[in-house]
């Protein structure tokens, strides 16, 4: 399933942002290229205000932001990889450097919902998360995640 809505275009795997905001917007930018979303700024705007409810740093060092919005044409995942680590607010207080953008478009029922389920599953394993930070290459993810379905 993750591999059905990886791309390979959609992937960071040095990201050069230090902060929450612009971590997001370097991640929007694959969409916006590859034509997922009609607009960068406005779909920032529906990811902010999700994550005004309550953070999408789900700790261990991932974060999940998404947004669903008209705003998006085909529903679309984007990896991200930080290094350094990025401080985003996390439900553990630790910077974030895995990160996966969730883009669902306005009619796709529970998509977004049954992608994030998928990630959050995938991601409790410590062995996964190991090898997406290890991760150079778009096989490397697709595989990190194949081992543990």
């Amino acid at each position: 399933m993750i591999e059905e809505i990886l791309d390979k275009d959609m992937m960071i795997f040095d990201l050069k942002s230090k902060d929450k905001l612009s971590v997001l917007k370097e991640l929007i930018k694959p969409l916006a290229a590859k034509g997922a979303i009609d607009d960068e700024d406005k779909f920032l705007d529906v990811v902010l205000k999700r994550e005004e409810e309550y953070s999408t740093g789900i700790g261990m060092g991932v974060a999940i932001p998404h947004g669903k919005s008209s705003l998006v044409k085909k529903a679309s995942l984007v990896f991200g990889k930080s290094k350094e680590g990025i401080d985003y607010n996390s439900m553990d207080g630790k910077p974030a450097h895995l990160f996966f953008l969730i883009a669902a478009p306005e009619n796709s029922d529970n998509l977004h919902l049954k992608i994030l389920a998928k990630l959050s599953r995938s991601l409790m394993h410590e062995e996964v998360r190991e090898e997406l930070n290890k991760a150079e290459t778009y096989e490397d993810v697709v595989n990190a995640f194949k081992k543990y379905e």
